[in-house]
Parts: C-alpha cells; structure tokens; sequence
C-alpha cells in the first residue's frame, strides 16, 4: 500500500494548493455555476511556478523548499485577505462531484503507470533530466545537463528549450518533497486529472452560461449540464479520431496506409495497433491528448494541456464580461474610441496583462503554444471590439505582456526554427532558395491525401457541418444574435481547421529532412484537436436540445463518428498497459534496478552525496537509447549526451560531434596527461565507469582514473565505479 499513501499524500498536497487559491478563482470565474472551482490547483500551480522562476531567476530566493513554502505562505494570505466573497452562494454538490472526478481521474492514471512506471524509452529520459537538473539548481537558467560548461564557459549552458513546464513539475516534486523518480509518475497523473476536471467544467459553464443569457432558463438542470461536462471532458481528454474504423479491417502495415474501404473485410480489433492513429499520414506526426497520456512522456505541450484549457476557460470569461458590459451601455458612432473609454482603461490593461501572460506561458511551455492562443486571443478581441482602434490598442497590450512575461526566458533561449519552409515550393521559387524568412527548399514536397485529412479530422468535420444546419435551421440557437456564442464556437472550429491546413502549406525549418513538417503539424494539431473537441460537444447539445426529426437524424450523425472516436482508449491503454493486473508500482526507476543495479546505485549515490552541478563523465550515447542515463537520473551535466537532440537545440551537429573524441580519448588514451588536459578542459568532477562505458569503449583504462583521481563508490556487484578527479 506503499503506492497508495505516496500518492494520496500527493492528492492531498493539490487540494490543500486549490483550497489555497479558490478565493481568486472564484473572483475570477464569478459568473461561473462552480466558479471555476477545478481551476483552482491549475491556478495555484502556475502562480507559485512562475513566481519562483522569476525570483530565482533574479537570485533574490532560491529554488529550495524554504523559499516555495514562504511564497505559498504569501499567496494564501492574498488570496484569503483580498479575494474573499461572503455573499456568494456556492454550489457544494457540484464542487464535490468536481473534486471526486479529479481524484478518481488522477487515481486511475496513478493506476495505469503504476502497471509499467519506468522513466525509460522513447523521450522520457530528456523530461525525466530536464527535471533534475532544475531541481538541483538553486538559480535559474537550469543547466543542460547534456552539455557540460567548459573551462572557457565554467557557468555551463543553460537548457535551450521550452522548459517551463518541467519546472512546474519540479516545483509539484520539491514543495511536496517527493523523489523525483516517483514524482514523474504522480505528475503526469496530475495533469490527467486537470485536464479531465477543466474541460469538464469549460463544456458544462459554456452550456450553463447559455442557457442564462441566451435561452433565459431561470434554473438549469445541473445534472444534464454534468452529462456534457463528461462528454467534452472524454473528447479532449481520451477520444482519438477516426482512424479506429481499421479495428474492422486487417489493419495496415506502419508508414503504408490503406484505405479502410481496400481492406474492410475482417474483424480483427486485436490486430488494431493505437500508434498508427497518431502516424496515418506518411513522415508525420499528428498526436493528441489520449495518445500523450499511453506513452506518458511529460514533454511541453503535456505539461501545457491545463494551462491551455486556463486560457480558453478566460477567454470565455472575457466574452461573456465584455457582451454584458456591452448590452449595457451606448456609444457614441462618433468616437472611435468609446467603446474602449466605456470599458475604462482598468478593465482593457488587466485583461491584456492576463492574456499577456497565459500566452507567454504557453510560449515558454510549448513555444508554438505562444504564437497559438496570441493569435486565438485576438479572435476573441475581435469578436469583442470588432476590427476598431479599441482592437489594435488591445492586441498590442496583450502582446507587449507577453513579450514582458517571457523575457526572463527569452534572454537564455534561441529558438530552434531557421526559417518558414513553403511545401511543394514551384521551380522558380527553389532558385531564389530564401526570400526574407520564407525557404523554398528543394523535394521537399508532401501533400495529405484528402481522405486521410478525412480520418485525422473527419470527426470536427462533420461537427462543424451540423453547426451549420443548425444555424440555418430555426431554433432555439438562433435566438442568439447579441451573445458572443455562435461566433465563438464557429472560431474554434475555424481557427482549428485553420491550424490543421497550415501544414499542407507551410511548415517550421527544422534539422530533419524526410519528417520536415512533422513537428509544424503535430503542435498545431494537438491544439486544433482539443479547441474542436471542446466546440464539438457544444454542437451535441446543441442537437438535444433541438427538436423534430432532425433531432433524431443530426444525432445519428454525431453519434457514428462519436463512437468511432470514443473506442480508441479501449485498445490504446491496454496496448501499453497490460491487463491492470500488478500492484501498482510507481517507481520510475525500478527498470534500472532490475537491468542495470550498478547504475542505479551509482545515481543514487550522485543524488545523496553530490551537491550543486558539477561535471560528470559517462558514455556518450544515441537519441532514444538507454546511453546518458546517470546525468537524465541526477540531472548532474555531462560532456556530451544524445547527439540528435543537441543538434536540435543548438543548431548544429557539431557541438556534440566535436566533443566525441575527447570522450573516447578520456576513456581509452593510456596518456595520464592528456587525459588530465581532457578533463580540465571540460571542468569534469566525477568520472563514471559502469556497464554502458566498458561496452562502448573497449580499450578502457580504468586504472588510469585511480592514479590520477580516486575511486568513492563501487557497486555491488563490481561492475560499476564513480572516480572523483580534479577538474581544474
């Protein structure tokens, strides 16, 4: 039961940081049935995140747990002092059903990792050290612990990547004082349970908030409200798409898809392989939710779901302010800038400054999140001040806080994209090669076959083409004229498609060749994925509440994809996960113990008796292998460590390749004094010898490191040693 108080104990620590700020979520959530109440652990986390990052970064407190439990201490007095609403009425039995579906979303992701818990494979390793090295630094910028500082750079190289996230999770791991080998596991548990929570309370709230305004229903029924809460919560959350109609085929083969209609013979659901659904169009990605929450890699845009859902539940928060405030009040045709003086300038600035800084969030989270919702964003400004002065005065506030808010990142981060590539560039324009930031590239050439867009996407499709007949049909939906409703939610599914077509024409220059625009559509996709699932349900009740028979035929058209789309959990965490039937076990390191006990004892050693960030030495290995595993397990930086992902975040293959030599030289040179230079040169402390090391690098000269240094720690088993050596 070891499994169950850790992540109990964990649960409660949530709850206590929600409890803690409910006083300004429901201040800001106030027209809300449940005030926002899911949003308050999102809220809490965020805040106290962001505030220990600038003061860190600014080294007036350090990332210890001293300083969090003083800025925690503070934040509650505000939010308590301040905040308080006594004449509020709060509705207890929705909030509670609120807190059981977090705990019982977050306990069955507890659950599901607890079957295979290992911080092992694919991009884990990355999240996992990305992690340990924030939470071994005091100040910020965290060190990359891939890319030890040399004797010319002594301070190291910051992480150059959008790590803001993982310091949230660093942040969960330190104030809750967990390892941080378990701690990944609860994290990932915890974003489940948010993004569950708060798309719930987004689908229930937009239909609450039209029943009252637009239809003038004096009480709604909380529970059928509920009943949409769920299904919007299931769409963003583990729905797939329609590529689960080839769980009535033979299936295809992987990068060589088949029509469904070639192959739909057989039943065979067995046969059904989950990945393919997030790979269908050759050398792409195009992932979601569900899928990130199988494989559990705790990477940007995971980490950025509830702070993405945040922004949406503001914006409509925002419109519906902005439309009563408006209804309320008339302005003058005359001045161009009434609508902006009648709002007063309080109401524009602290929205800007909100917005401003959700989305510099989003950029230091998951960087094609920032660009995402500053343009989502002013949509909605849009929809609200229309293309006026009052407009472009808005959009540039939000954008000067975003700038604002992200700098203390920004300073220490280059972005990794050299340029805008134009897909299938014509012959004349691969002559000219580059115009301004535009790259005409040569074979670089792919274009999405409609159906396979079709089964990617066919499910908002055929959503956003119901909103349509519902519009043009005469309903209770067409009493909306004023509210900002219909447009809303055209927007999403339009900004959404929008996201899903950039693609096929543009994408993001990055350093791999046949997979050009794998990354541009995968981040816009996954955004576009949960904007139209959270639309997608507002156009299902929308449905039940019509009337007719063509309540009967629009539901039968909603309901045949829905099922499609609602199967694929069924066979994705099974996949994964087995049959549930281990006791759960949530330490992430235990593969390591089992496969390889020397290493597991050499990082436990290196996380109990080595402070501050010192250099280490380890074989320097591929992406995606088990190499560099001790600095992914410290977050302690080594010379060198997956080769791919430092060409990605530095800009060139280089930085990796150039250092190799000296790695094989430090290890297998029989020169004592060169390998004293090697290692000064690279400012190294400690020297690892272990399984990885002694396959890797055959001519090893292990008694070298005893004369020149000495050896601290030796394994259990003999097989592994830590030699500690003068770096300077």
């Amino acid at each position: 039961m070891d499994w169950f108080i850790t992540a109990f104990s964990w649960y409660l620590a949530l709850l206590v940081l929600g409890i803690g700020f409910f006083p300004l979520t429901r201040t800001l959530f106030s027209s809300w049935i449940d005030h926002g109440y899911p949003f308050a652990k999102t809220i809490a986390i965020l805040i106290l995140s962001y505030t220990m990052f600038i003061m860190s970064t600014l080294h007036i407190l350090p990332f210890i747990w001293l300083s969090i439990a003083f800025v925690t201490v503070v934040f509650f007095s505000i939010n308590f002092v301040y905040f308080r609403k006594k004449k509020q009425k709060i509705n207890f039995r929705l909030l509670i059903f609120e807190e059981l579906l977090f705990l019982v979303s977050f306990f069955f992701l507890v659950c599901t990792r607890g079957q295979e818990a290992s911080v092992r494979g694919l991009e884990k390793f990355m999240d996992f050290g990305f992690m340990n090295s924030i939470l071994r630094s005091q100040y910020f910028p965290p060190l990359d612990m891939w890319y030890s500082g040399t004797a010319q750079q002594p301070q190291g190289f910051p992480i150059n990547y959008y790590y803001f996230g993982h310091l949230t999770g660093a942040f969960l791991i330190r104030i809750i004082n967990i390892v941080s080998s378990v701690g990944y596991n609860l994290i990932l548990a915890t974003i489940f349970g948010q993004g569950i929570t708060l798309a719930f309370s987004i689908c229930l709230n937009l239909i609450y908030l039209f029943e009252k305004l637009v239809l003038k229903i004096k009480k709604v029924n909380v529970a059928i409200l509920a009943i949409f809460g769920l299904i919007g919560s299931y769409l963003v959350n583990l729905a797939g798409n329609l590529h689960t109609i080839y769980l009535f085929t033979k299936g295809y083969p992987n990068e060589k898809p088949i029509p469904f209609w070639e192959i739909f013979s057989t039943y065979t659901p067995e046969k059904y392989w989950y990945p393919n659904a997030t790979r269908f169009i050759p050398f792409t990605i195009h992932e979601f939710p569900s899928y990130s929450y199988v494989v559990a890699d705790l990477h940007g845009h995971v980490f950025d779901i509830p702070f993405i859902l945040l922004t949406i539940a503001l914006l409509v928060v925002f419109l519906v302010r902005s439309s009563i405030k408006k209804n309320k009040e008339t302005f003058s045709k005359n001045d161009r800038f009434s609508w902006y003086k009648k709002l007063d300038a309080k109401y524009h600035i602290s929205y800007a400054a909100l917005f401003g800084f959700l989305t510099a969030v989003h950029y230091m989270t998951n960087a094609f999140d920032g660009p995402i919702y500053l343009l989502l964003v002013g949509i909605c400004f849009a929809i609200v001040y229309g293309f006026s002065y009052s407009f472009l005065v808005s959009t540039l506030l939000v954008f000067v806080f975003f700038l604002l808010f992200s700098l203390p990142f920004s300073i220490n981060f280059s972005p990794f994209a050299s340029g805008i590539g134009v897909n299938c560039s014509p012959p004349e324009l691969v002559a000219l090669k580059k115009l301004g930031p535009f790259l005409f590239e040569k074979g670089n050439c792919q274009v999405s076959p409609l159906w396979m867009l079709f089964v990617l996407w066919g499910f908002f499709a055929i959503n956003f083409l119901l909103l349509l007949v519902l519009r043009l049909v005469k309903n209770s939906w067409s009493r909306d004229r004023e509210s900002f409703f219909p447009i809303f939610i055209f927007s999403l599914f339009a900004f959404g498609f929008f996201l899903i077509l950039i693609p096929e024409f543009f994408y993001i220059k990055d350093i791999y060749p046949a997979h050009f625009r794998a990354n541009t559509m995968f981040k816009l996709g996954y955004q576009a994925f949960i904007m139209m699932s959270i639309a997608s349900t507002f156009v299902f009740y929308l449905i039940w509440k019509s009337r007719g028979l063509k309540r009967y035929v629009l539901k039968a058209c909603f309901l045949v994809p829905f099922f499609l789309v609602f199967l694929y959990p069924f066979f994705s965490f099974p996949s994964y996960y087995g049959k549930y039937e281990q006791t759960p076990n949530l330490v992430g390191d235990s593969w390591l113990a089992k496969n390889y006990p020397e290493d597991k004892e050499i990082a436990d050693y290196l996380n109990k008796h080595v402070k501050g960030q010192p250099t280490i030495l380890e074989a320097q290995g591929d992406s995606y292998t088990d190499y560099n595993r001790i600095s992914a397990y410290t977050g302690l930086p080594t010379v060198a460590g997956w080769w791919v992902h430092e060409w990605l975040w530095r800009g060139t293959s280089t930085v990796v390749g150039e250092r190799i030599p000296d790695i094989v030289a430090i290890y297998e040179s029989p020169d004592p004094e060169r390998t004293k230079k090697l290692i000064k040169k690279y400012r190294i402390g400690y020297i690892i010898v272990s399984h990885f090391e002694k396959e890797k690098y055959k001519k090893i000269d292990e008694k070298k490191f005893g004369q020149i240094g000495r050896k601290i720690f030796e394994s259990t088993n003999k097989n592994g040693a830590i030699y500690q050596v003068k770096p300077y």
